[in-house]
């Protein structure tokens, strides 16, 4: 230990509390080396990674997990050299999708849709269905991360050969979904998944959002919600096909039911949320794996009835034109702030806003007349 190198602040006197020594470095990678350089903390690659999306695709429709999970993350991927290789992988595998039933789930904090999922998800996987579980984490406003411990949550789903959970973060977006969630469940559909159940991370108005990408919609609730929740809860019970008071168990079992029976008695005054479809509310244990057997004889009640009718294909088409459009609003923002003229006139133009000596949307419409006049 006498032998080993101190740095310069090192104290003789106090070596016991010491423990810092100098290392001898590590020399590079020779330049035909295939492997990346490191450089202090970060490493520099040497050559951009080769993605093929046929054989991806092939991997997917084969039902290699591995390959789902890299296919996802390709799309989810905001580097520009991997949008095309995302979009030729779409191409290959959108023929193989749509074939499922799609399930949004949501409800306030606490209300239990990761247990609830878990045991709803191992219920489907029991009766031969192949259950994909799409978890929405928020985004940090602060540090920009998120948590991503759905496959902690839902262990005994994660083990299941039949499930799949890919948790994403929300990076944001308002509704509580990740902007890639629909390319996602495509893919997922094109690996063999016939349930997707996409899981949001909280409740409000803006859940229209994921209304706009499944075929039906969950909502779980709690018992002894007081009047402050009522008001949030509205909004999103006009757009739910089904409710479900969750933690129907022990002393709290008697009361789930009694609030079922008022939810039922309020639920017919709304408008329905899918036309030609009556919205109840069904009683749930997630704990007890009670109320799992009723609540999928609903949805395939619903999955009967609105292809039927022709709904379920309308919805369907509706959701890819607001899809086509969410799409062509997120090009333009993405072209206009980053042209040139855009980003070098943005910081003066802030300024003057913020001091006050010129009006927003006088700002605003500077921006936009040299956007255009760059243009020509």
């Amino acid at each position: 230990m006498k032998d080993e190198k101190r740095p310069e602040w090192y104290e003789p006197k106090k070596a016991d509390f010491f423990s810092s020594t100098l290392k001898p470095g590590v020399s590079g990678n020779d330049p035909g080396d295939e492997y990346p350089v490191k450089t202090g903390r970060f490493v520099k690659k040497t050559a951009n990674r080769k993605i093929d999306p046929y054989t991806l695709a092939v991997e997917i429709r084969g039902g290699n997990r591995t390959a789902l999970a890299k296919g996802i993350t390709l799309i989810e991927s905001n580097a520009e050299r991997d949008f095309q290789y995302a979009q030729l992988l779409l191409q290959h595998l959108l023929p193989d999708s749509g074939n499922s039933i799609r399930i949004g789930i949501t409800g306030v904090p606490g209300a239990g849709k990761s247990t609830f999922i878990e045991s709803f998800g191992s219920y489907l996987c029991d009766l031969g269905h192949k259950v994909a579980v799409l978890a929405v984490d928020p985004t940090s406003t602060v540090t920009g991360g998120s948590i991503l411990g759905d496959k902690t949550r839902m262990e005994k789903l994660a083990r299941n050969p039949r499930a799949f959970i890919r948790p994403s973060p929300s990076g944001g977006k308002l509704g509580g979904v990740h902007r890639k969630t629909r390319e996602t469940m495509l893919i997922c559909e094109a690996a063999g998944f016939d349930v997707i159940l996409v899981e949001t991370v909280g409740v409000g108005q803006s859940e229209v959002i994921v209304r706009d990408m499944v075929d039906f919609f969950l909502l779980l609730v709690l018992t002894g919600a007081g009047d402050e929740l009522q008001g949030m809860k509205k909004g999103i019970m006009e757009l739910a096909d089904c409710v479900i008071v969750n933690k129907a168990d022990g002393q709290n079992e008697q009361a789930a039911k009694k609030t079922k029976e008022e939810y039922n008695r309020i639920l017919p005054f709304l408008q329905p949320a899918t036309k030609g479809w009556q919205t109840t509310a069904l009683t749930s244990s997630a704990l007890h794996d009670k109320g799992n057997d009723e609540i999928w004889n609903r949805i395939s009640n619903f999955k009967s009835l609105t292809k039927e009718s022709g709904v379920f294909e309308e919805r369907r088409r509706f959701q890819i034109k607001e899809w086509l459009n969410d799409l062509i609003i997120d090009q333009l923002q993405m072209n206009f702030f980053q042209h040139p003229a855009v980003k070098s006139l943005l910081p003066k133009i802030k300024n003057e806003v913020i001091s006050g000596n010129t009006p927003v949307a006088s700002g605003v419409d500077e921006l936009f007349k040299a956007y255009f006049e760059a243009r020509k």
